[in-house]
């Protein structure tokens, strides 16, 4: 960083430390609304970019689909069948994918091994 810099850097912190809450409320205003239209403006330019590059508007964000993958359904997946079952309630199965289940990680702490838990 350059001497100029620094000096603008202290000048910068010295108003902000004395300045009124008037004066930073205004300084707080005029930030938000030139970050609101400058990235209104970014926005814009990459839309318009993407639009060139052949993705339709509402692959932009707009409809839940994203630039990379535009109108592309997503394939079916199988159901995925449980393979553990907790000994104490029957009724709790997990399929041994995702975050284990608290009843999971007890029967792990207590010294069981997954495979004691798998379905017959």
């Amino acid at each position: 960083m350059g001497k100029l810099h620094a000096g603008v850097r202290l000048m910068e912190s010295a108003f902000l430390q004395s300045a009124s809450i008037d004066e930073l409320w205004s300084l707080h205003e005029q930030v938000t609304s030139t970050l609101v239209r400058r990235i209104a403006e970014e926005k814009a330019k990459l839309e318009e970019r993407l639009r060139r590059l052949g993705y339709s508007g509402s692959a932009i964000g707009r409809t839940g689909s994203s630039a990379i993958s535009p109108n592309r359904t997503r394939r079916p997946y199988p159901k995925v069948l449980p393979k553990y079952q907790n000994p104490r309630n029957p009724s709790e199965r997990w399929s041994g994918r995702g975050k284990q289940p608290y009843w999971v990680r007890a029967q792990l702490k207590a010294g069981k091994k997954l495979e004691h838990l798998l379905i017959a």
